[in-house]
């Protein structure tokens, strides 16, 4: 298995995208720490985990609370010994961020998703990356998605917070780099099958006036593949580049837009 004695924590893990790289991580063999605000959806995704054979645990830990990131980290360094992988997938509700034209969002519905997302990806990776140089190892995997690096209308703040991340991401990987810690950003396309695009979908289709279905299908066009990726194959890139498979890859941003971007 990919992961084999591997100790990972996923933030976001109740999360559509969170509990499917928890769930694919485990599937690999890793022992999986479950993170989120609320534990409710964190069990759900636990009792998935242990049913197919795998080793999950659960604790509530909000990704902007530094003294929580930090105390996490050490009861998991404690209980497994190491902290090999870190995953972020925070969200946000999106309903007063996207569906509106920047000149016409008030100041703190743009920069709340720039200094959640920016602050709880720092917290979580930086916590990663002290223990992290200190065994000499360990991966952190972040996640962004394709209007980081195109021209999208409507994105409010989203755009430049994925931005960030992604320059955190290259920034961390040469820090850490010679310490034998990698960093590797994952860049996605919509996921339709989430509960957060199909919000954003619905905000998107309403700006324009067309239906939410519409809308999917004007973005599946813009993809080379004329398909969206899914949740599955995200996790699956996710456990790779978490694995020792993909040891030469660091500072990378890995595009899972299906062409929607080319590089």
């Amino acid at each position: 298995m990919l992961l084999e004695k591997k100790n990972a924590i996923v933030y976001g893990a109740g999360g559509a995208v969170g509990s499917a790289v928890a769930q694919a991580f485990a599937a690999e063999g890793a022992r999986v720490f479950l993170t989120g605000r609320t534990s409710a959806a964190l069990e759900v995704t636990a009792d998935e985990i242990r049913a197919a054979g795998g080793v999950a645990e659960v604790a509530t830990v909000d990704a902007l609370d530094e003294g929580a990131v930090e105390a996490h980290a050490d009861a998991v360094v404690r209980t497994a010994g190491s902290l090999d992988i870190s995953f972020n997938s925070i969200s946000l509700p999106q309903t007063g961020i996207q569906g509106t034209r920047i000149v016409d969002l008030p100041p703190d519905a743009f920069d709340l998703p720039i200094a959640t997302y920016s602050s709880a990806n720092f917290l979580t990776a930086r916590a990663a990356a002290r223990r992290m140089t200190e065994q000499g190892a360990g991966v952190i995997v972040t996640l962004t998605a394709s209007p980081s690096r195109t021209a999208v209308p409507l994105m409010g703040g989203m755009a430049p917070a994925w931005a960030a991340i992604e320059a955190l991401s290259r920034g961390l990987a040469s820090e850490l780099g010679p310490h034998g810690v990698r960093v590797v950003c994952l860049n996605a396309a919509g996921m339709p099958e989430t509960p957060q695009l199909t919000e954003v979908y619905g905000l998107h289709a309403a700006a324009y006036g067309i239906s939410r279905d519409a809308f999917r299908g004007r973005m599946a066009d813009l993809t080379l593949r004329k398909q969206l990726p899914t949740v599955a194959e995200i996790a699956n890139v996710a456990a790779f580049v978490a694995s020792d498979r993909s040891s030469a890859m660091t500072g990378a941003i890995t595009n899972l837009t299906g062409g929607l971007i080319t590089d």
